[in-house]
């Protein structure tokens, strides 16, 4: 385990890293979640291993630091994680991001983008979270902070399920709070129309079963590949890794995935 300073305050941005060649591989998790335990057999697997790879947990989350102070704004996140990357050594990494760390990997590309040379984003968010969601962050979103602290937190626990709470109950509740709600706000300009302007190489990967991705014409025009994974929901890595080692190879060797 490396970590680095991030924060004035001395808060400490921690990750699991594996040898191997540069450019360096970052992997980003999503909300909830952590880093090591949802992209460890992926960095491992025979068609990406063999690359410097961190797998990195943000501010709030996993083994990372859980600050108090900290406003958990995507801006936020991706300005520490760049701070963290700086100590590593990292530039030009091919950034390999799910979900909330999707979104957070496309605000550090635009704001710092001598830091990242190509994008796979998996299922990740880019529009804010429309009136009256109620999944994801959104639901976490739907509750004051005070509420949450006070007990919303439990009734997420108890909603989302063993699988996804063996991760997030290792998350500092008022970051996963913070975090949730403003992911479910946005960014603006928003993620989507951050990734439409950025000019290195972008994937997107998607669940097959989800149907065809909104706006995936306007990103394809812009030159992100959008490729549909069979066989998986929202964590594609984890329900067909074959799969989503097979498409992220692919779109890092800047070949056609052949699914």
């Amino acid at each position: 385990m490396l970590s680095a300073v991030v924060t004035p305050e001395g808060d400490r941005i921690r990750w699991a890293e594996l040898p191997g060649e540069e450019p360096a591989r970052v992997y980003l998790h999503g909300l909830g979640a952590t880093s090591p335990a949802y992209f460890a057999a992926s960095a491992a697997h025979p068609l990406l291993a063999g690359r410097r790879s961190l797998l990195v947990d943000l501010l709030g989350h996993g083994i990372s630091d859980r600050p108090q102070e900290f406003d958990y704004t995507l801006e936020a996140h991706a300005d520490a994680l760049a701070v963290a990357l700086g100590e590593a050594g990292v530039v030009g990494a091919e950034v390999i991001a799910h979900s909330m760390g999707g979104a957070v990997a496309i605000v550090l590309a635009a704001r710092h983008p001598e830091l990242v040379s190509r994008l796979v984003l998996v299922d990740a968010n880019l529009d804010p979270a429309p009136p009256g969601a109620t999944a994801g962050s959104s639901r976490i979103a739907s509750y004051t902070e005070e509420e949450f602290l006070a007990g919303g937190w439990a009734e997420v626990r108890d909603r989302v399920g063993p699988h996804w709470w063996a991760t997030m109950r290792l998350a500092g509740r008022t970051g996963l709070y913070r975090t949730a709600v403003h992911l479910a706000a946005g960014t603006t300009p928003t993620m989507r129309e951050l990734l439409l302007e950025l000019k290195v190489p972008r994937g997107y990967l998607f669940p097959a079963a989800d149907g065809p991705l909104p706006g995936a014409d306007a990103l394809e025009a812009a030159g992100v590949v959008v490729v549909p994974v069979p066989d998986c929901g929202h964590t594609i890595m984890l329900d067909n890794p074959q799969g989503f080692a097979r498409a992220t190879a692919a779109l890092l060797d800047d070949k056609s995935p052949n699914l």
